[in-house]
């Protein structure tokens, strides 16, 4: 379900200057040769759907290699490759959202996570909350962390965000990659957060340095030494 206080959006999320610029970034890490095969293939998706994806997206690391893109924390290059081929398809909304889940569930966790940076870039509106939604409850970092980007700060609805936040806590996620945090953060995800401190701190285990993004800081202490 959709946070009622936040519209569903009919385009993608990010900007055009934001989607030129994963481009333009992308472009200028491909030697002259994989630029050309990027290309063939985003026109193939365009031409032809989603059939060509069933060999281009799960070979974008053997064929793109795994470097990290620059200026992009958290990306890697096939994860921008695969964001590029998601929005070089012919459809949008719920049928766009569709054929994402589907990646998204026969993917490796490397097509996983590209599948959910890639949302903010697609016009799927509030379609592909549940591809969201999984991950989080995966309580796997590296989905999470990907999960929680412009996508879920527009659209998970505010129950399954307070979780959302809590399961960053439990698996170490930084709460600075969690988009809208001071937005959205609200009292009951304080007194959430305070009861997972405690429980920390009543077990002689550290309190994550955050914690007070989303308690404040004066509600902040250490946990004290074993």
């Amino acid at each position: 379900m959709t946070n009622p206080t936040l519209a569903p959006a009919a385009g993608p999320l990010h900007s055009d200057l934001i989607r030129r610029t994963l481009r333009e970034r992308l472009t200028s890490v491909l030697p002259e040769h994989l630029r050309r095969t990027l290309d063939a293939h985003l026109r193939t998706v365009a031409e032809r759907g989603a059939g060509p994806l069933d060999e281009h997206f799960p070979a974008a690391e053997h064929r793109y290699g795994r470097s990290p893109l620059p200026g992009w924390a958290g990306w890697s290059v096939p994860d921008a490759v695969r964001t590029r081929l998601l929005a070089a398809l012919p459809l949008t909304g719920t049928a766009l959202a569709e054929e994402a889940r589907r990646r998204y569930a026969r993917g490796a966790a490397t097509e996983r996570k590209s599948v959910l940076l890639a949302l903010p870039f697609l016009p799927v509106g509030d379609a592909a909350v549940g591809i969201v939604q999984d991950a989080v409850r995966t309580r796997e970092a590296r989905l999470l962390e990907a999960a929680l980007g412009p996508y879920a700060g527009r659209h998970l609805d505010q129950e399954s965000w307070r979780q959302a936040v809590l399961s960053c806590l439990f698996t170490g996620v930084p709460l600075t990659r969690v988009d809208r945090l001071a937005d959205r953060r609200d009292p009951e995800l304080a007194r959430l957060a305070q009861d997972f401190a405690a429980g920390r701190r009543a077990a002689h285990r550290p309190v994550p340095d955050d914690l007070w993004l989303i308690t404040g800081a004066a509600d902040f202490e250490p946990a004290p030494s074993p």
